[in-house]
């Protein structure tokens, strides 16, 4: 693990940037800082991992180029409640493309935490948290874009947004970026609860009122994607009637 040695970007006052040339996974850095104390806001950022990681332990290809950041998060809320913020993640990640990619290719979110554009996934996000039943000591909120390649081969298809949209974004431009949408994002959360992030999130719902298939480690469930609950739970119409699913990965039915 070698720390950046040229000029850092400049983040909001409300994160502390720890950034790094080369680290195994951003997300286990920041876990440790977490387990040791680190305050809310920690941001640890480099730009290559050698061991990166998605949902359920799987390989996240982390060449140079793209951006790879883990934020330690201290909400004072239980911890269901803090699930939430990976639909927050979703919305900065958004707003950072936004602002630099003119809105023609669509750009979705894919339930529970996928972000895409064009032809396929361009980020996904990973939260971890420790704590005692409902009760939060902490949770790392790691945040993957591609920006300029992406690995093949990929569950779903994957993309990048140079090669969906011929434009350059830089690494530390997309971390500034997303710094300053995820905040945005988490204060309007912290003021007005979930309600205006789940109507945000649900306008760039991809496979919304489609037939899906929700793939579950004992079983996959085929029916309607009609909505996100309350809370953010996916809402399954099925000729068994409507299921609740926390968790589970998405895909349209056949595809």
């Amino acid at each position: 693990m070698s720390e950046v040695q040229a000029a850092l970007p400049v983040l909001p006052p409300a994160y502390r940037l720890i950034a790094l040339e080369s680290v195994g996974s951003t997300n286990d850095a920041a876990r440790a800082l977490a387990a040791e104390g680190a305050e809310d806001g920690t941001l640890v950022w480099a730009r290559e991992q050698t061991a990166g990681r998605g949902r359920q332990g799987r390989d996240w290809t982390s060449p140079p180029g793209n951006l790879y950041c883990s934020l330690v998060l201290r909400p004072e809320c239980p911890t269901y409640e803090a699930a939430q913020l990976a639909f927050v993640a979703a919305l900065g990640v958004a707003g950072m493309v936004g602002s630099h990619v003119p809105p023609l290719v669509p750009l979705r979110f894919k339930w529970p935490n996928d972000v895409l554009l064009g032809k396929g996934k361009i980020g996904g996000i990973l939260i971890e948290a420790e704590g005692q039943g409902d009760r939060l000591d902490w949770m790392v909120l790691g945040v993957g874009v591609n920006l300029v390649s992406h690995p093949e081969q990929t569950r779903f298809p994957a993309t990048n947004i140079r090669a969906e949209t011929d434009t350059k974004i830089s690494a530390e431009e997309a971390l500034v970026g997303f710094s300053r949408h995820f905040l945005t994002w988490t204060n309007r959360w912290l003021e007005d609860g979930f309600a205006p992030i789940r109507e945000a999130w649900l306008a760039r719902a991809a496979f919304k009122g489609e037939t899906i298939e929700v793939r579950l480690p004992n079983e996959t469930l085929t029916g309607r994607f009609t909505d996100l609950d309350a809370s953010g739970v996916l809402l399954l119409e099925t000729p068994q009637g409507v299921r609740s699913v926390t968790a589970g990965d998405v895909h349209l039915a056949g595809g």
